[in-house]
């Protein structure tokens, strides 16, 4: 144990905001253990970041969200101990108080600001509502307020964007509305639940250093829920690691990154992606090339080439300003039998069009793209079925691809079943396949709700592989993972590439994930390439300034470069 036991608060807390004593949270009678958080104790002081680590399951968002009594009750519920707020008990609260609490004294930022927000209210009139509610000030006060906020946060335009709706801006965007949204009335506490999760390398970046800067300027206790030892690098003042719910290590960022004493807790540090970069066999420079793709180009409509609300907002502005949008841009790509070839960039920078291009999901405008001498741009939805067992794609959300109401073996045989198999044989493969990608057999009988993200994911490259593709699309399979699970599925891929000889094109906005299974990258940008090359060169001495920015933004870098030799450490920033 770091620190002192993990029932006592440990020292260095003089000015507590935040004191949770013997927490335990009971779940229903029918869960797989009685309590979803069991006698958690931890403070946070204040002008403190709190990270607080675990695995999905491991209990850390249902403490957080305890401690603002948003448990779905009666079927999850506080069975015991103490939630105490500058000394006041939150978890004997009534309602009326918890209220004032919420948003007022705590505020919390979620994971997905797109399922937080409002689609139907402007970003503005959701963070007015809140001031509304909470204060007295009249409509002018409470605008300038929310521009000041916004203007905090570090968004474009506030005054433009404060009558914005959600689906009108990026995801990083969103994530900053949110956190100015739980800045707004400057609480005394902000608890973030993964709020980095699903953003990109950079933008992700941006976030923790707003997060840092702001906490610091208003004196906020922070309380940082995560999987990511990589982001704990960033910001901790302290780390708590939750395990099953209960707290198995508690201590400084320091003592716990360099000398963890939980094996649990040095798993979780040890599955954090290398920077150094794997090491492969020597692409064969003698082997055919698999897919050909030559001056490759994809237009989106006629849209505006400002924001979509500046248009709205300002409509004369924005007049005659109207250009397509080129999410591939004249790509030219070579990809050789049995190689992986890593396609990086951030949202926006064209790469999932281009596999959908490549797919027949979407139909590219111009220029060529051959999968084993066929050529399949120009080709018709009923012309591709031939060229459906050649290539086969893994997406990013495993649970939005399969089919809820479909057994998982049926989802797997579909495929083959399609391309002639016999039924009865393509489900006998489709347990195999199971087998082979870590699951029960038995587990055809069940529907994809019945598993976790991770299976869910294992069973979306069993339906890939049941058609025994050529190339295999994966599209940023594990973005959405827990880090331990995402090593898993990383590994598997790797295996599974040797075992079969596919071909793989590995999308992903991380280089340090890409540098685990791909010996090629290509970094795209805005549609186009603007670096490719190894793996292993391009860490160690990238070219174009973005590739240097991607590198740079990997949370934890500086963490994980300390006792690397200066040829294998990737450039700072």
């Amino acid at each position: 144990m770091t620190g002192s036991s993990p029932k006592t608060p440990i020292a260095g807390n003089p000015d507590p905001v935040l004191e949770i004593r013997d927490l335990s949270v009971a779940l229903p009678a029918w869960a797989d253990r009685p309590l979803a958080v069991k006698s958690v104790s931890l403070t946070v002081g204040r002008g403190e970041t709190l990270c607080v680590v675990g695995e999905s399951g491991s209990g850390k968002s249902v403490m957080a969200r305890s401690i603002l009594r948003l448990l779905p009750e009666p079927h999850l519920r506080i069975a015991g101990g103490q939630i105490l707020l500058d000394g006041e008990d939150l978890a004997r609260a009534d309602d009326r108080r918890m209220r004032q609490i919420r948003g007022g004294e705590i505020s919390m930022v979620f994971q997905e600001p797109m399922v937080s927000l409002n689609p139907l209210m402007t970003v503005g009139r959701q963070i007015d509502e809140i001031l509304e509610v909470h204060t007295d000030w009249s409509k002018a006060e409470r605008r300038r307020r929310v521009i000041a906020t916004f203007e905090d946060v570090r968004l474009p335009e506030p005054e433009l964007i404060v009558g914005a709706y959600p689906h009108e801006l990026s995801g990083g965007q969103r994530q900053r509305v949110m956190i100015a949204m739980s800045l707004v009335l400057e609480p005394k506490l902000i608890i973030a639940d993964e709020p980095t999760t699903a953003l990109d390398v950079t933008t992700e970046a941006q976030v923790l250093t707003l997060l840092k800067e702001l906490q610091i300027k208003h004196g906020t206790a922070l309380l940082f829920i995560t999987h990511n030892f990589g982001v704990v690098a960033e910001i901790a003042d302290r780390v708590a690691v939750m395990r099953y719910g209960e707290l198995v290590e508690y201590g400084s960022a320091k003592d716990v990154l360099e000398n963890p004493q939980h094996p649990y807790t040095r798993a979780l540090i040890d599955a954090v992606p290398s920077l150094v970069p794997r090491k492969h066999p020597e692409p064969s420079l003698t082997a055919e090339p698999i897919l050909t793709v030559r001056a490759l180009e994809k237009t989106y409509g006629r849209a505006s080439a400002g924001p979509n609300w500046l248009a709205r907002m300002m409509p004369r502005l924005a007049r005659g300003r109207r250009s397509a949008v080129k999410a591939v841009n004249r790509v030219d790509l070579d990809i050789r039998r049995g190689s992986a070839v890593a396609l990086v960039g951030e949202s926006g920078s064209g790469k999932s069009t281009l596999a959908r291009c490549l797919i027949g999901l979407e139909q590219a405008d111009s220029g060529s793209a051959l999968i084993a001498g066929d050529e399949i741009v120009g080709r018709s939805r009923g012309d591709w079925r031939p060229l459906r067992s050649r290539v086969q794609m893994v997406f990013q959300d495993p649970f939005a691809s399969l089919n809820p109401r479909t057994k998982v073996g049926d989802i797997i045989a579909r495929g083959a079943i399609l391309q002639g198999v016999n039924p009865e044989a393509a489900m006998d493969q489709a347990r195999r396949l199971l087998d082979l990608v870590g699951l029960d057999a038995k587990a055809a009988e069940r529907y994809p709700h019945e598993f976790s993200g991770g299976q869910r994911q294992r069973i979306g490259i069993a339906r890939a592989l049941a058609v025994k593709p050529d190339i295999l699309i994966a599209d940023e399979p594990v973005s959405a993972l827990d880090v331990s699970v995402q090593k898993q599925v990383l590994d598997l891929l790797d295996d599974l590439r040797r075992q079969f000889g596919l071909t793989m094109l590995f999308i992903t906005h991380d280089l340090r994930v890409a540098a685990h299974v791909c010996e090629d990258i290509v970094v795209l940008k805005n549609g186009t390439i603007v670096e490719r090359g190894l793996t292993a060169d391009i860490f160690a001495n990238p070219q174009h300034e973005y590739t240097r920015t991607l590198l740079a933004s990997v949370p934890g870098r500086d963490w994980q470069r300390r006792g690397l030799p200066d040829q294998l450490a990737p450039p700072g920033e």
